[in-house]
């Protein structure tokens, strides 16, 4: 029976403009009310999560930055594996020789690490991902709200001597560019790298955690922490972040028909698309399965 759903957000919970449909928040509310413990599992930081379901007034746990940080409902962190300083100054050196900005984040601000036409490239590459239409030009985002919420975030560095000096754990590192060839082989050149994982949201970008950080292993380890059994538990994505979760065994892992192939091949089950409330649709399937979560 299942007893905890871990859902994606980004692609999978939200729909293409990065927002929680009324349908799927009361598709959650349901399953939490018939006795479900529902879970976020994003690549977002907790600051991020947040800004979206803000005004849902959700019951949930956090498992954030893709594994790095894990909160409670009560948002009390209760397990981080933040990023080595000395193991991010490997990667920074690594990349140097790559045209792209290098986005450090941390809980409170971004640290961003570039040529300002890099990072200025970072910063509508974020928007396009993560919080608005993924084709909304640069005009149009440096007129949004949100574009002067991100640089406000941000603190801009010109070396990572002045991360270093900073001292703040760093749970996740993050490339944006429209160069999807180099994104590519630095996706390559990364993964030689056994101390760190490396995944995806969109095919605009690249995420980096350390390799204790992600979804899944941390998924289990949380879940089991709290008494849950792995065939209790239901998880959701769509990306290469969440492949971690749906290759696993856990009860029922669900993908959205807008998955990756790779996603779509892991996992168990294939939902409608996120656009297509999907999300909602797999969480009233296991309700009507399991007569209502009793």
């Amino acid at each position: 029976m299942i007893k905890v759903i871990a859902s994606d957000m980004d692609g999978t919970l939200l729909n293409d403009d990065h927002r929680l449909a009324p349908e799927t928040l009361e598709a959650v509310r349901r399953a939490c009310a018939a006795g479900i413990r529902f879970m976020l599992a994003t690549g977002r930081n907790f600051r991020g999560a947040m800004e979206v379901i803000k005004d849902a007034d959700l019951y949930c746990d956090y498992i954030v930055g893709s594994g790095a940080e894990v909160r409670n409902p009560e948002k009390q962190v209760v397990f981080t594996a933040p990023i080595d300083l000395d193991l991010c100054a490997e990667i920074y050196e690594t990349l140097q020789k790559y045209p792209v900005s290098l986005v450090f984040s941390t809980d409170d601000y971004d640290y961003r690490i570039g040529t300002e036409a890099e990072i200025e490239e970072s910063f509508i590459r974020q928007l396009q991902v993560f919080h608005l239409d993924k084709d909304i030009n640069e005009v149009q985002a440096k007129k949004e709200p949100l574009y002067e919420q991100i640089k406000k975030m941000t603190k801009k560095i010109s070396d990572f001597e002045e991360l270093r000096a900073a001292g703040v754990p760093v749970y996740k590192i993050f490339l944006f560019s429209g160069d999807i060839p180099m994104l590519k082989r630095i996706w390559a050149e990364l993964e030689q790298n056994k101390d760190i994982a490396v995944a995806s949201s969109f095919e605009t970008n690249l995420e980096i955690t350390d390799v204790k950080a992600q979804k899944g292993p941390v998924l289990k380890q949380y879940i089991e922490s709290l008494g849950y059994k792995m065939d209790e538990v239901m998880v959701l994505g769509d990306s290469m972040n969440d492949y971690s979760m749906l290759s696993m065994d856990f009860g029922a892992t669900v993908a959205m028909e807008n998955a990756v192939p790779e996603v779509k091949a892991a996992a168990g089950y294939v939902t409608k698309s996120n656009e297509d409330l999907g999300a909602a649709h797999a969480i009233y399937k296991i309700l009507e399965q399991y007569g209502a979560g009793n």
